[in-house]
């Protein structure tokens, strides 16, 4: 999605030359969100400052909620129909090989050295053993902090010509009403303000992009409040790499199936607001962070415990999938596919075709 982002905003429009566009990949990767819904609010922001960081950030969301709120309400009418629990059957083990694939992409990036691997061991026992990922991420950032070695300077150019004056009058009056509605939320339906609660939480910590939202995600939703078993879980993220947007759509799924529309609605501002909000305010202060050794190492750090975490995900879905012979060679083939860059809709489209008439 980066690069198609890229392709229309660099070549076909114009709208950023291909260093400013580079500088707002590296800010997005750098601080936590989905990467590719930052890099669209980045886009705007540098074009056409506030106003044209939410039109962006709005217009790239909005397809992706809407067919996932479709797909919800389908789901809790049919789910149950046997050609359905086929399909989902097939969908739960492209689950396994996507995440799979997820985790095998974050360790060929991230690990270049033995200290990386052994803090991504770390962080996968100490979520088998129970600790909160939410910890587990902290204790990383730390931890990459006090590992010897040094990390180079991000390579930025001097392009803050747009980093002031964004609309402080605005964007204050839009931080002031996301607020209001978000503490709202506590007196008219405190379910819907621990569910908004739980989804910025899981924003605010997955560093790496949208993938690192899902060992959060499951350990919030399935392994402390039980809103869903794994197999439900895992529908939701099959559902969400069928729609065109990130997989952190699969909080308008879990939003919907503990609370309705309005549960759909809310997880779903509540687990986009903070990655719109960090770009907004980390753009202006990036030059400062890029020369910041500690903050370099911390993210280091991070990042190789989301390898870890994702790990354990893996294990912790394949666990749930009734192994066959044919599961395995179709996990085998997908994540295959994965590994060769084939586009994810078509191996899902593919395996759900299949999954239909197999099992």
């Amino acid at each position: 999605m980066v690069a198609y982002i890229k392709e229309m905003s660099v070549a076909r429009h114009k709208w950023l030359d291909e260093q400013t566009f580079k500088e707002g990949v590296v800010l997005c990767q750098s601080i936590p969100g989905a990467t590719a819904m930052q890099t669209a609010a980045y886009v705007g922001l540098r074009s056409n400052g506030i106003a044209g960081a939410f039109s962006s950030f709005v217009g790239f969301g909005l397809p992706a909620f809407v067919l996932m709120l479709a797909l919800s309400s389908l789901y809790t009418k049919y789910h149950h129909v046997p050609r359905i629990i086929s399909l989902f059957n097939g969908l739960q083990v492209i689950v396994v090989a996507i995440v799979a694939n997820s985790t095998y992409s974050f360790s060929r990036s991230t690990f270049k050295s033995y200290k990386d691997i052994l803090l991504a061991g770390a962080a996968s026992v100490l979520l088998w053993a129970g600790v909160s990922p939410f910890i587990v991420i902290i204790g990383a950032a730390f931890a990459g902090t006090m590992l010897p070695g040094s990390e180079a300077p991000i390579a930025l150019s001097a392009s803050d010509k747009k980093t002031n004056g964004y609309g402080v009058k605005y964007l204050s009056i839009f931080v002031l009403a996301l607020l209001s509605g978000f503490f709202s939320l506590y007196f008219i339906d405190k379910r819907l303000f621990d569910l908004s609660a739980l989804m910025m939480r899981i924003d605010l910590f997955a560093f790496g992009g949208g993938f690192a939202s899902v060992p959060l995600m499951l350990h919030e939703v399935v392994n402390i409040r039980n809103w869903m078993d794994s197999k439900t879980f895992m529908d939701g993220i099959a559902l969400g790499q069928v729609t065109p947007g990130p997989i952190v759509i699969t909080s308008t799924f879990v939003g919907y199936l503990t609370n309705g529309i309005p549960g759909a609605f809310a997880a779903t501002v509540a687990i986009f607001t903070p990655s719109f909000l960090m770009v907004i305010f980390m753009t202006p202060v990036m030059d400062k962070l890029k020369t910041s050794e500690h903050f370099l190492k911390a993210t280091k750090g991070i990042l190789a415990s989301f390898v870890g975490l994702l790990f354990f995900v893996t294990v912790k879905f394949a666990a749930a999938v009734p192994w066959d012979v044919l599961r395995v060679l179709l996990a085998c083939a997908a994540f295959w596919a994965l590994v060769r860059k084939i586009d994810i809709l078509y191996v899902v489209l593919v395996t759900a075709l299949v999954s239909a008439f197999v099992f």
